[in-house]
């Protein structure tokens, strides 16, 4: 730390690469706590709870270090990253004290931040954002020396575009400048992203590893783990409903019964893809302003015993979806990141782990981590 109690940016080894991580939603919870904790953890003043990466089967797979991490990113609010912090401190997301540690962390990537787009009023077409996005995403790379970006889309839920749209979603305009670019892509998110024809050819041709769609958090990751046990154990389900209370941005963007469809398709998908088929009963969804960023997720599962006996369980999962989010996040871009150093392309099932809609592999929890540590060592074999 310097004199006014700000961290300052960690000193690097000569020579050491660093690797750019690029939010889409980069003012966002979180965004702004992945930030706050990189920083945090490098400091030494937090553990890395939560990080899959810093356990012991990933040592030695040559994964960039938290210090060699540099942030940027798009986003459409003006609210600073420190202040952001301030905010997430007071909702109770981050630890009293921790803002005014990172600060200079969050106002370094702060400067990074970009207005993205469309805005309200532009009048750019796809291509003239695509290419705007891409000039962003270079001169970071640049401006940083960095030896590749990894582009994150952590931004709010949009609603999946129509079969007629004739203009591509921002995530993937976004992702189109990655592609562009050359850099490799996460989608946290519901969103589109790259999941379009109009990018099909491209993401081919490009040779880049992309990763999954829709981070798995909350509801859905003890959805993974509790679907293999009833096929485990031959018990039939006959229904499995859900209801979710959350507030801030989230809830705001989910109230959107479009943007709430695409989020509810991705938990929806793990039961079928582990049951073998759609149980009755949904997801439902309900804008709780008070609730700021925590969020309450209650299952209600019917399934049938022996002998025809009906059973019931019930689980309630209450937590902050940031913090939950924000280790995974760095994990992500780290993986991904060393995927793209070691010249492994195209989509990543391994880590599906990570996805409600991973690309392709395994649907249960246990033999995700299994495929996932598969992949540490292959990467720890490219070294």
């Amino acid at each position: 730390m310097n004199n006014d109690g700000n961290t300052t940016e960690p000193r690097l080894g000569r020579g050491t690469a660093r690797t750019g991580v690029w939010f889409v939603g980069a003012r966002g919870s979180v965004a702004t706590t992945a930030v706050a904790g990189c920083a945090a953890v490098t400091a030494g003043m937090h553990p890395p709870t939560g990080m899959v990466t810093e356990t012991a089967p990933f040592t030695g797979t040559g994964l960039p270090s938290l210090a060699s991490l540099v942030f940027g990113g798009y986003d459409t609010v003006s609210c600073p990253l420190p202040k952001r912090a301030e905010h997430l401190t007071e909702a109770g997301v981050l630890p009293h004290g921790l803002a005014g540690a990172v600060r200079t962390d969050l106002a370094a990537a702060d400067r990074e931040i970009r207005p993205g787009g469309p805005l309200a009023g532009d009048t750019r077409t796809d291509e003239e954002l695509i290419a705007a996005f891409a000039t962003d995403l270079e001169s970071f790379r640049e401006r940083h020396a960095l030896a590749r970006v990894v582009v994150v889309n952590v931004s709010s839920t949009e609603p999946l575009p129509g079969p007629d749209a004739v203009r591509l979603p921002p995530s993937s305009l976004y992702a189109a400048a990655a592609v562009r670019t050359g850099c490799p892509y996460v989608n946290f998110t519901p969103s589109t992203g790259l999941r379009t024809a109009a990018l099909t050819d491209a993401v081919a041709a490009s040779g880049l590893p992309h990763a999954g769609r829709d981070g798995k958090t909350g509801q859905t990751l003890l959805r993974s783990v509790l679907a293999p046990m009833f096929v485990q154990r031959a018990l039939s389900v006959r229904a499995w409903s859900g209801t979710n209370l959350l507030g801030g941005g989230d809830g705001a963007a989910l109230a959107d019964p479009a943007a709430a469809a695409a989020k509810n398709a991705g938990k929806e998908r793990v039961l079928a893809d582990t049951l073998g088929h759609s149980p009755e009963g949904e997801v439902h969804i309900d804008d709780v302003p008070a609730l700021g960023d925590w969020k309450t997720a209650w299952d209600h599962i019917a399934f049938d015993g022996f002998l025809g006996s009906r059973m019931v369980l019930q689980t309630i999962w209450q937590g902050c979806d940031s913090a939950l989010a924000a280790p995974l996040v760095l994990d992500l871009a780290r993986l991904v990141a060393r995927a793209h150093e070691a010249g492994i392309s195209g989509p990543l099932p391994e880590l599906g782990f990570y996805f409600k809609d991973p690309d392709g592999g395994p649907a249960g929890l246990s033999e995700q981590f299994t495929a996932l540590l598969s992949f540490a060592g292959r990467l720890r074999e490219t070294r």
